[in-house]
């Protein structure tokens, strides 16, 4: 599996670490560094989470995060 970052969540994940910064710079990078790591181990496990209240799709998952709610698409024929 390839995991490609959509530009919203990269948008978010910056609102969140700099939301974080304001407190504690330290804080925001552990958050961004651990939460990059959990989202590179779904390349071995992509179906480790539930599947989305959001959604009624089975392929969209969500992975939450210290609160955070990560949402999710497997797309299995693509690999990604």
């Amino acid at each position: 599996m390839k995991i490609i970052e959509s530009d919203e969540y990269k948008i978010r994940l910056k609102e969140v670490t700099s939301y974080l910064k304001e407190d504690k710079k330290s804080a925001a990078i552990n958050f961004a560094k651990e939460l990059r790591k959990n989202v590179r181990n779904l390349n071995n496990y992509p179906f480790k989470f539930r599947k989305s209240i959001y959604f009624d799709d089975e392929n969209i998952r969500d992975m939450i995060y210290k609160g955070y709610t990560i949402t999710y698409e497997i797309n299995t024929q693509n690999e990604t």
